[in-house]
């Protein structure tokens, strides 16, 4: 497979998983801000997700419909879901022949949704929870699509890659976020929203009420989202797969130079896998966070330069 065919359905897949993030953090964030007005703030969400310096950011704060406007459609914003989508479709059409027909359809279908005039009008007017779930709605059809129509071969192996990598990102984002928000004050009972709300926004709420019977904990609530290998928007989940993929590529040859690669890939699931919920909390999660984040976009500057010819 050529580099720029790899690299395109790789960075079609992050895109693709970078938007059903967004889109997530916006529906559970809106229904929060409407029901602690005077508690909630949109701030670290528009530090997360947009490039606005602090006097743009502070005149949206206060309009969630205007927030989601621009993080869902506004075309000027470079991380607007309409543009990642359109990124997304972009590396696809680019690719056709490397992609299975119903998986291109799902993709434009999903495109031309984020197009669509009334998209603007209904965010601002109605239940903007409802065209949310529109959208989320056409990434899940995305990932059914791409898992039942898609080949087990290099294709669907670097597809897998770019979107465990962007998910251990996210994952590892929006905890921070979090622990941000609370001032680290993780013992906190009057915090449990803030825990409540992250794991709706990743879709673990239900696994942990499962898993755990003590209400929310802080320990218990890092434990799930960085190391719990049954949750699949887990930190250690995501980068279980992705050495997987990369074990896949590497088996058959199709990596060249691979062992720094492999290296990071396999030192960084070491490093997280024989971490414990207390560990982490105790040697800063904060920071704990941002080194798993930096290791994640070092894997991902060393894939660019082996696997996709980037200089």
């Amino acid at each position: 497979m050529l580099s720029r065919v790899a690299d395109s359905l790789y960075w079609m897949s992050r895109y693709i998983e970078r938007s059903d993030g967004i889109l997530r953090m916006l529906k559970v964030n809106y229904a929060y801000s409407q029901d602690s007005i005077m508690e909630f703030s949109w701030q670290p969400v528009l530090r997360l997700f947009t490039y606005l310096e602090e006097p743009e950011a502070k005149k949206l704060e206060t309009n969630p419909r205007a927030i989601l406007q621009y993080i869902v459609t506004d075309r000027e914003n470079p991380n607007a879901v309409v543009n990642i989508v359109t990124r997304a479709r972009e590396n696809a059409r680019s690719v056709q022949d490397h992609i299975t027909k119903e998986l291109w359809q799902c993709l434009n279908d999903y495109y031309h949704t984020t197009k669509e005039e009334w998209l603007s009008h209904w965010l601002q007017k109605d239940d903007p929870i409802t065209i949310l779930d529109v959208l989320i709605k056409q990434g899940l059809l995305y990932y059914g699509t791409a898992d039942i129509t898609m080949s087990r071969g290099e294709g669907y192996s670097f597809m897998n890659i770019g979107k465990f990598l962007e998910r251990a990102i996210l994952s590892a984002d929006l905890l921070n976020m979090r622990v941000i928000n609370n001032h680290y004050d993780i013992d906190t009972v009057a915090d449990a929203p803030y825990w409540k709300y992250l794991l709706l926004s990743i879709a673990g709420y239900e696994l942990y009420l499962k898993t755990y019977r003590t209400g929310f904990d802080a320990r218990n609530v890092v434990e799930q989202v960085v190391l719990n290998n049954h949750f699949p928007r887990s930190i250690i989940y995501s980068i279980t797969r992705l050495q997987r993929y990369f074990d896949r590529l590497k088996q058959e040859g199709k990596v060249n130079n691979y062992q720094q690669l492999d290296f990071m890939i396999g030192k960084l699931l070491s490093k997280v896998r024989y971490s414990t919920a207390d560990a982490i909390i105790s040697q800063n999660l904060h920071q704990y966070l941002i080194d798993i984040k930096n290791d994640l976009y070092a894997i991902g500057n060393a894939l660019n330069q082996c696997c996709f010819a980037y200089s």
